[in-house]
């Protein structure tokens, strides 16, 4: 009879790549959202506030998030921290069963809004990482470059005792122990969280345009930077360009006299689109585009952001 011999517990580092991966994850989308200027406008068409409005339309909890929309800087803030605060806690292995936590509540908050519409489902990252987080909800950080087990190990040296619980130590030792080094760790996250969240609301908010990109699309006046010379443009061909506000955009020619623009970026949660001619297409969630920048397929369900141009003395320009 064939015997299989495993070990009864895992590697104590056996969890780490997926600490480092899933916490560095929410800490750079927690950062990026900080980072962008057009997060915290209300009339961005890529801001915090029309993509929860957006999500509400298809959300099977739509009523609670058109009621968060209504308080829109509070929440984008509220999810930025959130993310930024888990992947923090995982990376550190400082409360990491809480921090999984959180991983989990955030992505299933995502799946049932931005991902709900995504066919199949296995297509939308964020179920995915719902269950991605369960491992370290279950078994937390195992003790491996754990910030929680090294307070834990300063806390017994300072009471004398050894490094590792004995079979034989009292349940009171064990709990003041505990005690103590959740009392460290809290205090760490604290001062961690008071002063990140001041600096961090602090950029975000300064970062937000003084004139809505709503407005300022509107204006139509002046030229911008030279895209292109039309001749060099062909009729049907696409040339990539960065727009004045550092999005990657897209120019089209459909036709000798047409010449049209678009933000590269897809409406739906923000993915870099690609032009396959003659539209465009989202690698993340298979959404599609005309060369109108009009929707094709879903789950995307605005249209690309469309980047007035115009042409003077042979050249293509923004406006």
């Amino acid at each position: 009879m064939m015997h299989w011999d495993f070990p009864i517990q895992p590697p104590r580092w056996a969890l780490l790549p997926l600490r480092a991966f899933l916490g560095g994850t929410l800490v750079y989308a927690g950062l990026s959202k900080l980072f962008d200027p057009h997060y915290l406008d209300d009339t961005a068409p890529l801001g915090v506030h029309a993509q929860m409005l957006a999500a509400a339309e298809i959300s099977p909890i739509g009523p609670l998030v058109t009621l968060v929309a209504d308080h829109s800087i509070v929440t984008g803030l509220t999810i930025a921290f959130g993310e930024i605060a888990v992947g923090l806690g995982a990376i550190l292995g400082l409360f990491t069963r809480l921090a999984a936590l959180g991983g989990v509540l955030l992505s299933v908050s995502f799946f049932l809004t931005v991902s709900w519409t995504t066919r199949p489902y296995y297509y939308g990252a964020d179920i995915v990482f719902a269950f991605a987080w369960t491992p370290l909800l279950i078994m937390g950080d195992a003790g491996a470059l754990s910030l929680s087990a090294w307070l834990r190990a300063k806390v017994r040296h300072k009471l004398g005792l050894p490094m590792r619980s004995m079979p034989d130590e009292s349940m009171a030792v064990q709990n003041d122990v505990k005690r103590r080094t959740m009392l460290r760790g809290g205090l760490i996250a604290a001062a961690t969280t008071a002063v990140g969240v001041a600096a961090g609301s602090a950029l975000a908010l300064t970062r937000r345009p003084v004139v809505s990109s709503r407005d300022s699309a509107s204006l139509g006046v002046g030229s911008g930077p030279v895209i292109a010379a039309a001749a060099d443009i062909a009729v049907g061909s696409s040339k990539s360009f960065t727009a004045p506000n550092g999005a990657p955009a897209y120019l089209l020619r459909p036709a000798p006299d047409t010449f049209l623009a678009f933000n590269a970026t897809c409406t739906h949660q923000g993915c870099p689109i690609s032009y396959i001619g003659p539209g465009f297409r989202c690698p993340c969630h298979g959404s599609t585009f005309d060369e109108n920048g009009q929707v094709t397929g879903g789950p995307a369900r605005a249209p690309l952001i469309e980047i007035p141009v115009k042409v003077i003395d042979g050249q293509v320009t923004t406006t």
